[in-house]
């Protein structure tokens, strides 16, 4: 079927700028951390709550995200989330104290549950059947564009406030006595490009017509489509998939198979969040410090973990579907448990091997690359192949729930972690927790990699 190639391309790609700032909220916090701890005199809990309280947000966006949506629409949701992160970036940089700050984080944290639940609904919803993988693998792909703009942003302004002289404005106030302000007001321009950019792309069609107007859903699908008699056939064919839907109970997921596959799905996505990506990703600027490491050197060293990242995600869209899903955790996770190790024997043993900071950097991307090969890209994918259709919503909801609870703890607990367990005892910790991920990668997750979905299911249910 002939589609209109550019004009899909613009609608993922309005979309997946919701990732970006996604990726951009979530990073920006790592090149704050120190400055906020001194100003306003944390210990290492209150710092674990400055980090970990934007997922607080993240998880009631959550929430509430699928029902609204539902409710007014895939486009206004996105408008809502656009004006919750730029209301925190503005108001974090002018925040007058902690208490305010952490308000300001978790309403940006709530755009970020937001953009997490509605972009890739959104993408889905107008993308062609033959096109909708690669359009939807945007949105991952934009997540680590954000990471690495936040980095950028952030080494940018410690190096200029390092180097240069401002006078004693506000610029000056905002970029160099507190240049926490500056890191976090900086998120104001993606999120004002993110709202000006959704009122350019139309509702979903498909949300559209489950509320009765196809009338205004045929005028989109003509142009997706190119013509009048392709847009028709879609918009009957989704009437016809909507009419046949039902609607599934809660307690459907208590099924025998399928609340097998909850768990084990629940397991997967917490367990990856206890192997360590999220504390290099936030605190990483933080534990290159202790390895001795300048401010800007550690500024810098962040970028170049966020340019890993992407560019190794753009490796994983392309493979993931003939490696396979499972190949690829077996390999990731091996070379994770593999660089945790070294990690932990540089902070142990680096000075006696006579071991330098290049060494610790060598590692830490070779991390950052077999995880954002591994768990990072699979996870997701992962997850919405194994549910049975009929409870494919629900059983999503528990499993990103866990994933975003995982998320906030381990925020939270790894400032503790580092100072109580040491940084070598930290990384030693995420590397045992690698065992049981694979573990039950091994033993309990079939490989969904060219099955149906039909199949999968069966899978579960017999």
């Amino acid at each position: 079927m002939k589609t209109n190639r550019g004009y899909v391309l613009f609608m993922a790609v309005v979309a997946a700028i919701g990732g970006i700032l996604f990726g951009y909220d979530t990073a920006v916090i790592s090149g704050t951390i120190s400055n906020v701890t001194a100003q306003f005199g944390l210990d290492t809990l209150q710092q674990g709550w400055y980090v970990g309280c934007a997922l607080i947000g993240s998880i009631i966006g959550v929430l509430f995200a699928g029902a609204l949506s539902d409710s007014i629409g895939r486009k206004k949701t996105m408008l809502i989330a656009a004006t919750l992160f730029c209301m925190s970036a503005v108001c974090c940089a002018i925040s007058a104290d902690f208490i305010q700050l952490v308000c300001f984080r978790i309403i940006g944290g709530v755009g970020i549950g937001i953009v997490s639940i509605v972009s890739p609904i959104y993408i889905s919803e107008v993308s062609p059947a033959d096109r909708r993988g690669t359009m939807v693998s945007l949105y991952q792909l934009a997540i680590t564009i954000g990471f690495l703009a936040a980095y950028l942003v952030n080494f940018w302004i410690q190096d200029a406030a390092e180097s240069s002289e401002y006078g004693s404005g506000v610029w000056n106030h905002l970029m160099k006595e507190e240049m926490w302000r500056g890191m976090l007001g900086s998120m104001t321009v993606p999120a004002l490009l993110y709202f000006i950019v959704i009122f350019l792309i139309p509702e979903s069609p498909r949300w559209l017509i489950v509320k009765g107007k196809g009338d205004k859903a045929i005028r989109t699908l003509t142009r997706i489509y190119g013509d009048m008699t392709h847009a028709v056939a879609q918009l009957e064919e989704t009437r016809a998939s909507i009419a046949g839907e039902t609607k599934s109970e809660w307690k459907a997921l208590l099924q025998p198979g399928i609340l097998k596959a909850v768990i084990i799905g629940s397991a997967i996505a917490i367990l990856g969040q206890f192997m360590g990506v999220n504390a290099v990703l936030y605190y990483g600027p933080e534990i290159f410090s202790k390895a001795g490491l300048s401010g800007s050197d550690s500024m810098f060293s962040q970028v170049l973990v966020g340019a890993v990242n992407m560019l190794t995600t753009v490796i994983a869209v392309f493979i993931i579907d003939r490696v396979g899903r499972k190949q690829l955790i077996y390999w990731g996770v091996s070379g994770m448990i593999v660089s945790l190790l070294m990690i932990g024997a540089y902070f142990l043993w680096g000075d006696a091997w006579g071991l330098g900071n290049g060494f610790l950097l060598a590692f830490f991307l070779f991390y950052v690359f077999c995880c954002a090969i591994s768990i990072s890209a699979v996870v997701f994918v992962l997850l919405s192949e194994m549910y049975p259709n009929s409870v494919r919503g629900r059983a999503m909801s528990i499993a990103g729930l866990a994933l975003w609870v995982g998320t906030y703890l381990i925020g939270q607990l790894t400032p503790w972690l580092l100072e109580n367990l040491t940084p070598a005892g930290t990384f030693f910790l995420f590397a045992v927790m690698c065992i049981p991920y694979i573990l039950i990668m091994w033993k309990a997750v079939p490989e969904t990699t060219g099955k149906t979905l039909e199949e999968i299911e069966a899978y579960w249910k017999k």
